[in-house]
């Protein structure tokens, strides 16, 4: 479904991400992990043509990201608190992204209720902006509204990174369940390894931009990945 090749990005002199080959087949549920500033974030935008290239290309089902828009109508994505619009309430905002995704208005609060749990009563009805929220309760706006088009890829980046347990295990479970139910592919980062570890089908390691490491889950054990990672 993803096919990356030979995806450059540079910042002045200093190469940030440098991937010659990378594919990533429907349905995986592909774990992203490595320390701070080693490109998984950038990964993410680059696949998301949020950020250029300065060699390479990205393919979504055969398209060029740079080159198509029409990968987006099946791509859900929440990186940071960036994608929010924070002048907004979240019904506002869920509105305004089913806007986007031509969904129904009939169908949002359908969609939204997969997520009740999730919100404990402290998102919907509350009448209060995007920016008046915790950063944990901004997380779980922006993660909601990823999957309100019922997408097929979805791209997170730090998803539990906020998130009390009881939050960080429905996510974990719904994450599970939509994998299987929509047949989606995911690509997630996460510090927390024992989490993105029981989720992932697959787990590339990133260091100083480049694949250190990329295995099956079951190859590899959750000791020998912190040691990868060096934590």
């Amino acid at each position: 479904m993803v096919h990356i090749n030979r995806l450059i990005k540079k910042y002045n002199e200093s190469t940030v991400l440098n991937i010659n080959e990378l594919k990533i087949s429907k349905g995986q549920v592909v774990g992203v992990v490595g320390n701070n500033g080693q490109g998984k974030s950038t990964l993410f935008k680059l696949i998301l043509d949020l950020i250029l290239p300065t060699n390479g290309s990205v393919l979504i089902n055969g398209l060029n990201v740079k080159q198509s828009d029409d990968w987006k109508a099946y791509t859900g994505a929440f990186l940071d608190q960036s994608f929010l619009i924070d002048f907004l309430t979240p019904e506002e905002y869920f509105d305004f992204i089913a806007h986007l995704n031509k969904i129904p208005t009939i169908e949002i609060s359908k969609r939204l209720s997969r997520f009740c749990l999730f919100f404990n009563n402290e998102i919907l009805g509350t009448n209060k902006y995007i920016s008046d929220f915790s950063t944990g309760n901004q997380s779980k706006i922006g993660i909601a509204a990823s999957f309100l088009g019922n997408p097929s890829l979805v791209i997170l980046d730090e998803p539990f990174a906020h998130l009390d347990p009881l939050s960080v295990s429905f996510l974990k479970t719904f994450i599970k369940e939509y994998a299987i139910s929509h047949h989606a592919t995911f690509l997630i980062s996460s510090h927390q390894l024992d989490t993105i570890s029981s989720i992932s089908d697959r787990i590339i390691v990133l260091e100083k931009g480049k694949i250190l490491g990329d295995m099956i889950k079951d190859s590899i054990s959750l000791t020998d990945l912190y040691k990868m990672i060096g934590t």
